[in-house]
């Protein structure tokens, strides 16, 4: 008898466990949390890499202030997805930043009016953050932002901090080819 009722008790436990319908909603619901959680990460994330290439095109544009100031007004050489190596000692500790997206390199751009494809054709000095390799026209080997101002962006497209004169995207483009001025 009492071996009967300890067996009837066991069974009571036993039987008290999640049903199947239970441990699916349970997971379901940690399923749309973590992909809830891993969309805000990624929002972050690219906050982050605006704001870091915000920050390094503030420093370069500084070093490039100093430069000018120690050169009698005279800019560095125009030079291809790089700093110019004459800014190295202007940047603080010799600081050689990357670009801040995955893939992006920096541009000093120092484009003469004659080289301008459409108005206005003024002097240009700008630092640029280019995500393509260079001369390659594939768009599909870029790597842009994933931010509302870069839907529209091409090979040449640019996010670039304005010096002097009517900066653009790409002196190869008109002035309203798709890139993102941060202090136009």
């Amino acid at each position: 008898m009492l071996i009967k009722i300890l067996k009837q008790k066991l069974a009571k436990i036993y039987n008290k466990g999640f049903t199947l319908i239970e441990l699916l909603v349970v997971i379901t619901i940690i399923g749309i949390l973590a992909a809830m959680i891993l969309i805000t990460l990624n929002r972050v994330k690219e906050k982050a890499y605006d704001a870091k290439g915000k920050m390094e095109l503030q420093k370069i544009a500084e070093a490039v202030g100093f430069y000018v100031d120690d050169h009698n007004g005279t800019y560095p050489d125009d030079v291809n997805r790089n700093i110019p190596a004459e800014l190295q000692p202007y940047l603080a500790a010799n600081y050689w930043p990357p670009a801040a997206w995955p893939e992006s390199v920096f541009d000093w751009d120092n484009w003469e009016p004659a080289n301008l494809v459409g108005p206005p054709y003024e002097q240009i000095y700008q630092i640029s953050i280019r995500f393509c390799p260079y001369g390659d026209p594939n768009i599909n080997h870029c790597h842009f932002p994933k931010e509302s101002w870069a839907q529209n962006f091409g090979v040449d497209s640019a996010v670039y901090y304005c010096i002097s004169g009517p900066c653009r995207s790409h002196s190869s483009h008109p002035m309203d080819y798709p890139g993102y001025c941060i202090n136009c």
